[in-house]
C-alpha cells in the first residue's frame, strides 16, 4: 500500500505486547502447582498468543512487518513467574489482581481513528472483548487465591490461640496433680507419725 495506515503503530504495539504476555504466562503455567490457576492462565495465555499472531498477520496483510520493541520488563517478568513465589504473590507483583479501574477505559479510544478499515475493526473488536473477559477471569482467580490465603491465615491464628489455651489447661492440670500428690503424701505420713508416738 502506498499510504501507510495511521493505526499501524497501534496494531504493532498490540502484537508485541500480546506476544510478550503469552511468553510470561506460558512460563507461569509450567510452574504453578494449582490446577485452577493453570486453567485460567491457559485460557488467557492462548488468547494472548492468538492476538499477537493475528495482529502480526493483519500488519502483513496491510503490506508491513511487525517492528519488535525492546521490553525491559520482560526479563523481570519471566524471572518472577519462574520463581518459587506463590501464585498470589505473582498476581500481585504483575498487577493482575487489581480491581477494575474507575478511570477511562483504555480500549475506548482505539476506535477514535475513523480511517480503520472493516477487517482491522473486526479484529480490534474481538481483541477488546477478549481482553476485558481475560481481565475478569484473572481478577476472579486472584480474589479466590486471596480468600484462600486469608482463610489459611485465620485458621493458623485460631490454631495458635487454641494451642495456647490448651497449654494453659495442661499447666493447671499439672499443678492440680502436684497439689493432690502433696495432700496424699501428707495424709499417708500422718498415721505413720501417730503410730510412732504410741510406741
Amino acid at each position: 500500500m502506498s499510504d501507510k495506515p495511521s493505526y499501524l503503530g497501534l496494531l504493532n504495539a498490540i502484537s508485541v505486547a500480546e506476544t510478550d504476555a503469552f511468553n510470561y504466562l506460558n512460563a507461569w503455567i509450567e510452574t504453578t502447582p494449582n490446577p485452577d490457576v493453570k486453567a485460567v492462565l491457559s485460557t488467557v495465555c492462548h488468547r494472548e498468543g492468538e492476538h499477537g499472531l493475528a495482529f502480526a498477520k493483519r500488519i502483513n496483510e496491510l503490506g508491513y512487518s511487525v517492528q519488535p520493541k525492546d521490553n525491559p520488563k520482560l526479563a523481570e517478568q519471566m524471572e518472577l513467574v519462574r520463581s518459587n513465589r506463590s501464585d498470589l504473590e505473582k498476581f500481585e507483583a504483575l498487577g493482575l489482581g487489581r480491581p477494575e479501574s474507575d478511570g477511562p477505559d483504555i480500549f475506548a479510544g482505539m476506535f477514535n481513528d475513523t480511517t480503520i478499515d472493516i477487517t482491522t475493526g473486526q479484529l480490534l473488536g474481538r481483541y477488546i472483548a477478549e481482553e476485558r473477559d481475560s481481565g475478569r477471569l484473572l481478577r476472579h482467580c486472584y480474589s479466590l487465591l486471596k480468600e484462600a490465603a486469608q482463610g489459611e491465615s485465620a485458621a493458623a491464628g485460631a490454631s495458635s490461640s487454641e494451642l495456647a489455651a490448651l497449654d494453659g489447661k495442661v499447666d493447671a492440670l499439672c499443678r492440680a496433680v502436684e497439689e493432690l500428690r502433696q495432700i496424699v503424701c501428707a495424709q499417708t505420713m500422718e498415721p505413720a507419725a501417730t503410730g510412732n508416738k504410741r510406741k
